[in-house]
């Protein structure tokens, strides 16, 4: 029987079987799962090594990876960490994310919800990736996501498209809620607890555009998105809240701002100052500001810390003391 004669229920159900089936039993039913996004897999290193359990994506069954014909992507690792954030939070991290530019469906990408609402988990957090559209963010700051614009969704690329799984949640879920308030407000108390005032990094809310990848926005997209209403853009995390929300579960979700996305119009080809100028200069003027993806692990790597320190003091707050 191939994975379309299976219906996404009995496939959550599967898999949820075969990880419980050496699972702790401390860690069988985990209260909040983590999406680790683009150079952000260093929250695992918050969760407790005793007792903790770790899983290959590939030896789960019908789940996604980040692998195949395309091969890894640079920045995600492929492996589902179950363990104790803080001292009693239960908790599973996604330590890599497949994406939907790799090749995969919509409903391959957004499985892991599914997994996670049939573990038991109550809330989930995504984290991801982002180019900064709003002039007011600069590289490293971390934009707590309070809206979305779903372009793919809207074209009718959608996680939910087809016939709809009532054991999981109604044909036509509402969004206007998704980005849960009382979560955000426990962010920004965090915040406020663990970064000094004198911190260059800040904290924005802010609107997320999803695109589908791989390449990065042109200068005219990336202007057409901001007009939009959209502070970040990014290839991810939006079907996953879909999906999270379609299931009921509660929504927390962040980007790091890692590059600012290119808003200027690109140089004409008949401008005066261009004359004189050879071909290295030309190319120094059309690549100012491209984005590329070492850039953006770089960034991640750069504040990291400051991320995996809020998110834990977020879920510290609603959870339980650390």
């Amino acid at each position: 029987m191939s994975n379309a004669d299976i219906s996404s229920f009995d496939r959550a159900n599967e898999a949820v079987t075969f990880l419980r089936s050496t699972l702790p039993e401390g860690l069988q039913a985990p209260k909040v799962a983590i999406v680790c996004g683009s150079g952000l897999g260093g929250l695992a290193a918050t969760v407790q090594k005793e007792g903790r359990a770790e899983y290959d994506y590939a030896s789960i069954p019908h789940f996604p990876r980040p692998t195949g014909e395309m091969g890894i992507v640079a920045g995600h690792a492929g492996k589902l960490v179950f363990g104790l954030l803080g001292q009693r939070i239960p908790a599973v991290l996604m330590v890599g994310r497949a994406h939907f530019y790799e090749g995969h469906e919509m409903d391959k990408v957004t499985f892991p919800i599914r997994v996670f609402k049939q573990l038991g988990v109550d809330t989930v957090v995504l984290t991801n990736a982002a180019g900064g559209l709003n002039s007011e963010y600069n590289v490293g700051d971390i934009v707590l996501l309070n809206d979305h614009i779903f372009m793919a969704g809207l074209a009718g690329v959608h996680p939910l498209r087809g016939p709809n799984d009532e054991q999981f949640g109604v044909r036509f879920p509402p969004l206007s809620d998704a980005y849960d308030l009382e979560l955000r407000r426990q962010v920004h108390q965090a915040w406020k607890d663990i970064i000094p005032a004198e911190s260059t990094r800040k904290l924005h809310e802010g609107v997320y555009a999803f695109v589908s990848g791989p390449t990065y926005e042109t200068r005219a997209e990336s202007r057409m998105l901001r007009m939009l209403g959209a502070d970040v853009v990014g290839m991810s995390t939006v079907p996953e809240i879909v999906v999270a929300r379609h299931c009921g579960l509660r929504v927390l979700a962040f980007s790091l701002v890692t590059n600012n996305a290119v808003l200027a119009p690109v140089t004409r080809g008949d401008e005066q100052l261009l004359e004189g100028k050879d071909a290295n200069q030309l190319n120094a003027l059309i690549e100012e500001g491209k984005a590329g993806h070492e850039e953006v692990l770089e960034a991640g790597r750069n504040a990291a810390l400051d991320m995996q320190k809020l998110v834990l003091q977020s879920l510290v707050k609603v959870f339980g003391t650390a």
